[in-house]
């Protein structure tokens, strides 16, 4: 379960993908306008770790920005900090690149192959607790029923075309430009209001 807060954050999630994406090699270009089309988030078995999703629009392309949410640096994992979040709730939050963060990639590939593992947006008001839509909706699974371990991935490749993960057994490829095509036999895809045809994110195979 994803809680949300009403709370200010600086940067915004919006500010900081804007500022960060068009570093990267897979990114939009420097200058374009970055619209945030929506997100989608996991649940973390720990309740710990932030792990949120944002596809965003820029130059006329879709791109794929998974982050993580941290209360404490991520031992080892410096190159991957994207920057620090002050949360008027939850105090600093320290913000990394989803596909360094190896509980976001755990995660990540147990949706893509067995369709669950999406968290539910929720919030408490007036003493209530209330749903909180997404407006993207994922949809994983393939899989058979055999149990397997998904750790230990590490980030081969991560440029333009895809980024790819491996561990002893799976080959994980992340699109961080999502388009529409054949859905693979164990894959994410994901759709919104108003797209015609879901975008593939992810597709897992064995090696």
């Amino acid at each position: 379960m994803g809680i949300f807060h009403r709370a200010t954050i600086t940067p915004t999630k919006a500010e900081l993908i804007a500022d960060w994406a068009p570093t990267q090699a897979w990114g939009p270009a420097p200058g374009d306008a970055v619209e945030v089309v929506g997100s989608y988030r996991f649940d973390d078995p720990d309740g710990r770790v932030g792990m949120e999703t944002h596809l965003v629009s820029a130059g006329g392309e879709l791109f794929q920005v998974p982050l993580t949410y941290r209360d404490e640096p991520l031992d080892g994992a410096g190159d991957a900090l994207i920057t620090e979040m002050q949360h008027s709730v939850l105090g600093t939050r320290w913000v990394y690149d989803g596909l360094r963060d190896p509980r976001y990639v755990v995660m990540l590939a147990a949706l893509t192959m067995t369709g669950q593992g999406e968290a539910i947006g929720m919030a408490v008001h007036d003493g209530r607790w209330y749903v909180v839509p997404s407006n993207v909706r994922v949809q994983g699974g393939g899989w058979t029923l055999e149990r397997v371990a998904v750790d230990g991935f590490e980030l081969a490749s991560d440029d333009a075309d895809a980024s790819v993960l491996h561990n002893d057994r799976f080959t994980l490829t992340v699109f961080r430009r999502p388009a529409p095509g054949p859905r693979p036999p164990v894959a994410l895809t994901a759709t919104w209001d108003g797209l015609t045809d879901p975008v593939v994110l992810a597709a897992l195979t064995e090696r």
